[in-house]
């Protein structure tokens, strides 16, 4: 794939598919097409990815990514990757036939690059949307969170893959507060003189974002299918997110004033853009510019938190992880007038977060599978 016009087709083949699916929400077209632009997205300054079009009498029917990264390849196999693993993704297709001929060239062109196994969807990367919706399709994802039509999963099964990692998103109601046992919790730690939980300072939004990926880098050393991020992917992705970055969404908790937990919210940026059908020209970028002043949105995400490791399965982990969920809930339903809060993406044996997100009652409401084969 090439051309403008191959790569405008890619982009733009997910609009005819989903057309009549009033779940999925319009990506905006200068997103994907930046995500797959070698010349922008510095993803590409470690990997390779191959990107493929099915066509049927001239008409675009499908279309798949295979990529290979070589910092998946330096991983540990214990957590997802190592020498031969390769990824797919970006997978869509119309129908049957054209599902099994998609996995079948990327398939193809993962082996001629050496891959003994291929595992995904990737899209591109676990930092952008990992897994295939399996749980969760009556109702739209949250921002930088996939959807897709239900019978792909049967298309994956039948192409020979297996799932080898759930990850689950929560659901949970914000406007009656936290259950009597978490609040208790949290007024234990307001009267701890150890403990400060505060806002980051978007005045100095390259500081505090190289704090809260230094704590992440050791919080998630350890997870499946962790990749860390590089200087430029962190240069790329703090620009992208700096404009819907808002000071009370985002808290680091310090123990005797060292900075030990994160947590990261963001606005349901899809209620934002969901009219704008995936394009910011000529009005749409006035419109969330304008929108994005003073946010009101139903939702919020939080796609990022973390406890330094020497700290994590401690109680005073818990504690602080419910002091940033607590002050966090506080501002989106004052501020932003917010009603529920969608946490994750969470691995299945993540238990300490999983035990976080029963404590204040929130309930699974997505499941995204990652699948894998050998080739």
């Amino acid at each position: 794939m090439q051309s403008r016009a191959d790569r405008n087709a890619f982009v733009d083949l997910p609009f005819r598919l989903y057309a009549a699916d009033a779940n999925w929400i319009p990506p905006l077209k200068d997103e994907v097409h930046g995500l797959i632009d070698p010349k922008k997205n510095p993803w590409f300054e470690h990997a390779d990815a191959g990107l493929f079009l099915a066509e049927r009498d001239g008409k675009v029917v499908g279309r798949i990514s295979a990529q290979v990264d070589q910092l998946v390849l330096a991983m540990p196999a214990i957590q997802g990757g190592g020498p031969g693993v390769g990824h797919w993704g970006m997978f869509e297709a119309e129908d049957a036939e054209t599902a099994a001929a998609l996995f079948e060239v990327a398939e193809t062109w993962l082996r001629a690059k050496g891959m003994t196994s291929a595992v995904g969807p990737m899209s591109l990367s676990i930092w952008d949307e990992p897994g295939l919706l399996v749980t969760g399709h009556d109702h739209p994802p949250t921002v930088m969170m996939g959807h897709h039509l239900p019978h792909y999963q049967d298309w994956v099964d039948a192409a020979g893959f297996v799932g080898v990692k759930d990850l689950y998103t929560y659901d949970l109601e914000i406007t009656g507060g936290l259950p009597p046992l978490v609040n208790r919790i949290v007024a234990s730690g307001e009267r701890n003189a150890r403990i400060t939980v505060r806002k980051v300072n978007k005045a100095k939004f390259p500081q505090e974002a190289a704090l809260i990926l230094s704590i992440l880098n050791d919080a998630w050393s350890d997870n499946w299918g962790y990749v860390p991020l590089t200087d430029a992917e962190i240069a790329y992705a703090g620009k992208k997110l700096k404009p819907i970055v808002f000071e009370d969404l985002i808290m680091v908790a310090e123990v005797e004033g060292e900075p030990v937990a994160f947590m990261l919210t963001l606005p349901d940026l899809n209620e934002l853009t969901r009219d704008l059908n995936g394009s910011l020209f000529p009005f749409g970028f006035i419109k969330l510019l304008w929108r994005l002043r003073h946010p009101k949105v139903r939702t919020m995400r939080v796609p990022l938190m973390g406890v330094v490791k020497r700290l994590q399965a401690t109680r005073l982990a818990s504690q602080l992880a419910f002091m940033m969920i607590e002050y966090i809930r506080r501002a989106a339903v004052a501020d932003y007038g917010s009603t529920r809060s969608e946490i994750g993406w969470v691995l299945e044996d993540n238990q300490g977060m999983r035990s976080i997100a029963d404590t204040i009652n929130s309930k699974v409401n997505k499941v995204y599978r990652v699948y894998a084969k050998p080739l």
